[in-house]
């Protein structure tokens, strides 16, 4: 257990301070642990968990960075999944993670948007319906935060973001830069991470059928009619029918699905449910007839009730440690929260990355091999979109392989850099990349934030 016994016992014995029936802000016993409740807006209330890691470097000339950690969906649970399924010092076991990120940095989980997890509404009318609002209400979250915390000040922050959440990522960087050189947010931004981030979905759906044939898994006929549709969905968002879209969107997950006999979106080397580890949105290819994100959220939920998981211990030991409000279920307004960003789910923030490269920001962008849902292919393709003056260098830049540890026998994945923009090829991960190649992907992160911390 080593360093993680303390926070384990911390997780059923702390109890945070009130204010009224929402736990405004508390600390663990050690001081390991902070978390709270933001009003980012009048009745509504975004959650925050802050680990402090015990690996932290001392009297470095490098600080201690930050990495904050935003999930997908949207109405995915960052401090529900990538806390304990992927990064985090627990698993959903409540064991110690060998490979948590706490390595490498203090980690802060956020419910974002809000009606996430635990974060909820107190009127349907505030939940956000942009990737803009997503941003404001996460600025105003680091502004509470930071503004108050001369020692979270001194630390960096790092952006870190997985599928969906690349998106809030750009709008939130854009958002905290323009706060920052206003004067109203105390931090240094130390730089975006874009995990297999669904940046631009028109590429990753026009990706996704010639991926399909040349592995195999569809043939001729599949990729005639997924690229039927991934054409109608090209033409509706260069038209701004950006809802329509996205209801194109998942008419063509079930053409993919009936093609492939359901092929997992997030690793398209397996069957749909056949891997527990991977998060996959498709049980049945009745569950995926006309769904959304909405109906894999839902299924995700049922699915880990049913194995005693995830759900389990956010709605029990989880919610009780934290003293969540009685009335708030983990994950019970995540529907919500993607219907109401349906008219923002299929548009491209190509141009946000494009302006964070432009004022000097520093952006990694990651990508597992096996994923399907935002292929490396599309990735790929957006990339070679960006309008930054440095783009025709990086393209000509050859790759540099990655290893684990001293063993150089095995190839873990590819790394290219020119400048401020950086882009790593991660080999034989599906869509979590820090859960199938927890190695590289940890020192990946060491990099991206200069951690003072030792490689390992």
């Amino acid at each position: 257990m080593g360093n993680w016994g303390i926070i384990v016992v911390s997780l059923l014995l702390c109890s945070p301070l009130f204010h009224g029936e929402i736990a405004v802000a508390a600390k663990a016993k050690e001081g390991s642990e902070e978390w709270g409740y933001v009003e980012v807006r009048p009745k509504a209330h975004m959650f925050w968990w802050l680990y402090k890691s015990p690996y932290r470097v001392e009297n470095s000339t490098k600080p201690w960075p930050i990495i904050l950690w935003l999930q997908g969906g949207p109405g995915a649970s960052g401090v529900g999944i990538g806390n304990f399924e992927e990064v985090g010092p627990l698993d959903t076991d409540l064991k110690a993670r060998n490979s948590t990120w706490l390595r490498k940095a203090d980690l802060l989980f956020v419910d974002n948007p809000v009606g996430t997890g635990y974060s909820f509404v107190e009127d349907e009318k505030l939940f956000v319906t942009t990737d803009e609002e997503a941003g404001n209400d996460l600025t105003t979250l680091l502004e509470e935060l930071f503004n108050k915390n001369e020692n979270l000040q001194k630390s960096p922050l790092y952006i870190v973001a997985e599928s969906y959440g690349g998106k809030f990522a750009v709008t939130l960087a854009l958002a905290a830069v323009k706060a920052i050189e206003a004067g109203k947010l105390k931090l240094k931004l130390g730089g975006v991470a874009l995990g297999d981030s669904w940046i631009s979905p028109e590429d990753y759906v026009l990706s996704w059928g010639p991926l399909l044939k040349d592995v195999s898994r569809i043939d001729n006929n599949g990729l005639q009619a997924s690229n039927s549709v991934a054409q109608k969905i090209k033409k509706q968002i260069q038209e701004g029918q950006y809802v329509e879209a996205t209801d194109s969107w998942s008419e063509l997950e079930s053409v993919i699905a009936r093609f492939s006999n359901n092929v997992d979106f997030y690793n398209f080397l397996q069957d749909s449910g056949s891997d527990s580890i991977s998060i996959t949105a498709m049980e049945s290819s009745k569950a995926i007839s006309g769904r959304r994100y909405s109906g894999y959220l839902s299924s995700l939920r049922s699915s880990l009730a049913a194995t005693g998981g995830l759900d389990d211990i956010m709605n029990g030991v989880i919610k009780k440690k934290l003293k969540i409000p009685e009335n708030v279920t983990w994950g019970g307004q995540s529907d919500s929260v993607f219907t109401k960003l349906s008219g923002d789910f299929m548009k491209p923030v190509i141009s946000g990355v494009d302006e964070l490269l432009a004022k000097g920001i520093n952006v990694t962008v990651y990508n597992g091999q096996i994923d399907l849902i935002c292929a490396t292919k599309g990735t790929q393709a957006w990339v070679e979109k960006l309008k930054w003056e440095g783009l025709q260098n990086f393209l000509c830049t050859d790759r540099t392989p990655l290893y684990c540890g001293s063993n150089r026998g095995s190839t873990k994945g590819f790394r290219k850099s020119y400048k401020n923009f950086h882009f790593y090829w991660i080999l034989g991960a599906g869509h979590f990349v820090p859960v199938n190649q927890p190695c590289v992907t940890l020192n990946m992160i060491g990099a991206f934030t200069q951690s003072p911390a030792v490689s390992t």
